[in-house]
């Protein structure tokens, strides 16, 4: 071999000492998270938890828990705070909310340990000969609401369990044995789906039960309340619990009971089976109480406006979460039941769940008389308008929107109408409808979707139990009706980029038409909300004071540059308002000016115009003459009064 020079020599020595230089010691190596925690196993967890949570402190929102948990063995033990919820499809356990928490064991401090993968998680060692561990913690209520959600008021409380219990780790949920206690304010009233309440003065003590069912079996107390009977005669009593800020606002005139009590009637009718040994709505109506519609198995919470009785706005909240008893609490998506509220959801069937309970709510509401006909229609017409002016389909399919209450976790977006924000709800009900018209034109009238909801949700009468489903069990069950391409039917509008699915307004007898007057629910909805919406002319909806609370992507405002967060200070060089603004886009059809606005936007004020002549435009159904009325005969109610 040729020996180099002595230059190149050098060189090459220069050259290397450059090149370790510029990559100094070797970087850093990867360390895999380690974990603990045992996986829950499904063997019956030894000795019974007693749960003791005090709720008296209404003035500062402070409840006070104590639990004793019977040590199963020696050795290490791992605690767990609930983490991903039921009905709420996310890992949003309040543990944020937690605070002040201690561990005795024979009258000897416990040190804990917070996992540092699953920060839910807390480990700890009892000492030697240790039978139990008395656990004591305070759960910290929101008193604003930029802390989360009210759920105590001087009137009332909306109590969640999994909020107030740790639970030992290795077992499922359901395998865990626990007697509740709670400790209500002087003289309060409750009402849970729990059993076997005994109460002494302001202590009400539960006869034991598996932690699923506690966490499935929320307890709402108040100072006002009152219980309506909605049974109808069932072999399962349905009961109305309302809790409310005023005494007079319990009121409910005997037509609206009736009504309810229909509603317990037509969903016997639909499902022809009943799931559940008896049925608790809790109702609260409040201005301080946040708001909440959430399912459970034998129960639902649900908050609303004080006028809920006398409006019709939301009237499908009880109908929708009372759907939930068959459709997301006993049929459940396989991938969505977990063995304990460790293990992470997946919400890919969350169409089904959320979607068809969007559909029935509404068909429901309108079946027992709490909405009337044309009130449906009129928010049909506003849903699909939505959904026809939904862009983000373009990028984003429907089926990526179950993900959301994870990656978004309910958060407000900057634009809706491009990022989509769970979506399977209403676009979900929007091919239910599809499916049902198109069930209905193949078999003449003969077969809907009232047969699926029979056939798979009323399965097995008088079981709780949930039952678990895929989405070839889905396709199986609407086969069984009326054999089609189901597979395909449902992955072209879950999967793909298409327009929005109206064609079961078109096959229903109904068209989607656009006037320039809004229709009495959309002003309604306007007048609760405090706003103007332009969503189908300008796009954008605006409060009373002019700031822009929605903005349609790619719409005329968009283009112009508006954002959400803008605020409307001038129309046309007068101060703004809203009848301003749609004398404005009225003129702009004949004018030949653009719209002009000034707009505020953090503190520095612009000119925009927008060169728009469309007019007002107000979503409505125009009905197809000649075509055969199927949204009408699904509408129709099944037991008339």
């Amino acid at each position: 071999m040729k020996r180099p020079s002595v230059v190149l020599l050098a060189l090459s020595i220069v050259l290397s000492s450059a090149s370790a230089f510029a990559q100094g010691s070797p970087g850093p190596t990867a360390t895999p998270p380690t974990t603990t925690i045992p996986d829950a196993r499904d063997v019956p967890y030894p000795g019974t938890i007693k749960l003791l949570v005090d709720v008296s402190d209404i003035r500062q929102s402070i409840f006070r828990v104590r639990e004793v948990i019977p040590v199963a063995s020696t050795g290490p033990i791992t605690l767990l705070y609930p983490k991903w919820l039921p009905g709420a499809h996310a890992p949003n356990g309040p543990i944020d909310k937690l605070a002040g928490l201690t561990v005795i064991a024979g009258a000897k401090p416990v040190e804990w340990r917070r996992d540092p993968v699953d920060v839910y998680a807390f480990h700890l060692e009892p000492p030697a000969g240790a039978t139990e561990l008395e656990v004591t913690f305070q759960f910290l209520a929101p008193t604003a609401r930029a802390q989360g959600r009210i759920v105590s008021t001087p009137e009332m409380l909306d109590l969640q369990w999994n909020a107030v219990a740790l639970y030992p780790a290795g077992y499922y949920v359901r395998q865990i044995q626990i007697e509740p206690t709670v400790l209500l304010p002087a003289g309060w009233k409750f009402a849970s789906a729990l059993d076997g309440a005994e109460r002494k003065d302001d202590r009400v003590t539960f006869k034991p039960t598996n932690f699923e069912t506690l966490v499935d079996s929320p307890l709402a107390a108040g100072r006002h309340y009152r219980q309506v009977d909605l049974s109808s005669g069932g072999r399962s009593p349905v009961r109305l619990n309302i809790f409310a800020d005023d005494r007079e606002k319990l009121e409910i005139k005997p037509e609206k009971i009736a009504v309810y009590k229909n509603l317990v009637r037509e969903a016997d009718t639909l499902f022809g089976a009943r799931h559940y040994d008896h049925y608790d709505f809790l109702l609260w109506l409040s201005d301080h109480l946040g708001r909440i519609g959430l399912e459970h198995h034998r129960s639902s919470e649900n908050g609303a406006r004080p006028n809920f009785f006398d409006t019709n706005l939301g009237v499908d909240l009880l109908p929708h979460e009372y759907t939930h008893s068959w459709n997301g609490k006993f049929r459940r998506g396989a991938d969505l039941w977990t063995p304990d509220y460790r293990t992470p959801m997946r919400n890919s069937l969350l169409w089904v769940y959320e979607g068809q309970t969007q559909y029935w709510g509404q068909v429901l509401a309108v079946r027992s008389g709490l909405l009337g006909r044309q009130q449906t229609l009129d928010a049909l017409a506003l849903t699909a308008a939505v959904y026809e002016a939904r862009i983000g389909r373009s990028w984003r399919p429907l089926i990526d929107t179950t993900y959301d209450p994870i990656t978004l976790g309910r958060r407000s977006e900057a634009w809706r109408s491009w990022q989509r924000a769970e979506d399977y709800y209403s676009e979900g009900q929007l091919i239910w409808l599809d499916i049902d018209t198109l069930l209905r034109e193949r078999t003449d009238g003969k077969k809907s979707l009232d047969d699926f909801a029979k056939a798979f949700f009323g399965i097995d009468d008088g079981v709780w139990t949930p039952k678990t489903y895929t989405f070839d069990d889905v396709v199986a069950a609407l086969n069984a009706i009326v054999p089609n391409d189901w597979s395909g039917f449902l992955k072209t509008r879950l999967e793909g980029h298409g327009p929005a699915p109206l064609e079961g307004l078109k096959r229903g007898g109904y068209r989607l038409v656009y006037e320039e007057q809004p229709n009495d629910l959309q002003k309604e909805i306007e007048s609760a909300d405090k706003n103007a919406d332009f969503s189908f002319s300008l796009g954008v909806t605006a409060t009373s004071s002019g700031e822009l609370s929605a903005v349609q992507w790619d719409g005329p405002a968009f283009k112009a540059g508006l954002a959400v967060g803008d605020k409307l200070i001038a129309v046309g060089g007068r101060a703004y308002t809203a009848q301003l603004l749609r004398a404005a886009i009225t003129e702009a059809k004949t004018d030949n000016s653009p719209i002009e606005l000034l707009v505020n936007s953090d503190d520095r004020f612009r000119t925009v115009a927008i060169d728009y002549r469309g007019g007002l435009r107000f979503p409505r159904l125009q009905r197809i003459e000649g075509t055969p009325a199927r949204l009408d005969a699904i509408l129709k109610p099944r037991n008339p009064a």
